[in-house]
């Protein structure tokens, strides 16, 4: 059988096809341009042209698949409900899906499509520690507005339990909030770095309206960016507490944030310019 990964390249979406060829799955990547992706998979994984977004151009890589994995994304709002009766239509008969932080239109059409489902509902990526690149290359300072935990989750923790869920029976109609091993500050984080990287890294607090400017000025709405700040000042009880269900579903301890640091510290060192 064969399993269709949307936002195959993507944050989460790679570790799914990445676990799913280590239990030797058939996958098909679903990615805008499969000449750039070709690189990024074994070569056993099948690159699909396509966008989710867009269902009505995804007859060919929706043939013969019996399994789909999906990302929610803000685009995918409108789009997502017609993916999924395409999908169900094409012979689909379980899905997972990663949710966009709220039940939605796509999530409501994954729960109410007629097969197996699998809602996961991880808290913050840690991969969101990678918009902090910039200002730690250039100058050795991170800029927040807030300095309150969060229990992060590795994406490779969110791919293994998808993969789980696509792969074993017993998920069916279960939604799995996941979360990291431990809840850190920025502040905390931001300590774990710099002993990876081994340099010094200060915290600048900057206001709200700051951190909302700051997002807007990359195309997000006022409205989303409000959203997003919003949810740094007041996370929640989901945000902050750790549950075990990456362990119970995969039979592992979650990732720590100290290996997700390790595996991307280069990302985070100052550039070097070799003089000739």
């Amino acid at each position: 059988m064969t399993t269709l990964v949307t936002g195959a390249t993507g944050n989460t979406g790679r570790h799914v096809v990445a676990e799913l060829v280590r239990r030797g799955e058939r996958v098909r990547a679903l990615t805008r341009n499969p000449a750039a992706a070709a690189g990024l998979f074994p070569a056993e994984v099948e690159l699909a042209a396509g966008t989710h977004t867009a269902p009505e151009e995804l007859d060919a890589a929706l043939d013969g698949v019996s399994r789909l994995h999906i990302t929610v994304t803000a685009r995918l709002a409108e789009a997502g409900p017609e993916l999924v009766r395409r999908a169900v239509g094409a012979g689909v008969r379980r899905i997972t899906v990663v949710w966009g932080g709220w039940v939605g239109p796509v999530e409501q059409a994954v729960a109410e499509s007629g097969v197996q489902w699998t809602r996961l509902e991880p808290q913050e990526f840690m991969s969101n520690t990678l918009t902090w690149i910039d200002s730690i290359r250039t100058e050795g300072i991170v800029r927040e507005p807030y300095d309150l935990p969060s229990a992060l989750v590795h994406e490779a923790d969110i791919g293994a339990v998808a993969a789980v869920a696509l792969l074993d029976d017993g998920h069916a109609g279960r939604a799995y909030n996941l979360t990291g091993p431990e809840p850190l500050t920025p502040r905390e984080r931001i300590a774990i770095l710099s002993r990876t990287i081994r340099r010094a890294i200060d915290f600048t607090p900057i206001t709200h309206e700051q951190a909302v400017d700051r997002l807007m000025a990359t195309g997000v709405s006022r409205a989303d960016a409000e959203y997003v700040v919003g949810w740094y000042a007041a996370p929640g009880d989901d945000a902050t507490t750790v549950v075990d269900t990456v362990e119970q579903v995969t039979g592992r301890p979650p990732r720590t944030f100290t290996q997700w640091a390790a595996e991307h510290a280069e990302r985070f060192q100052v550039l070097r310019v070799l003089a000739d």
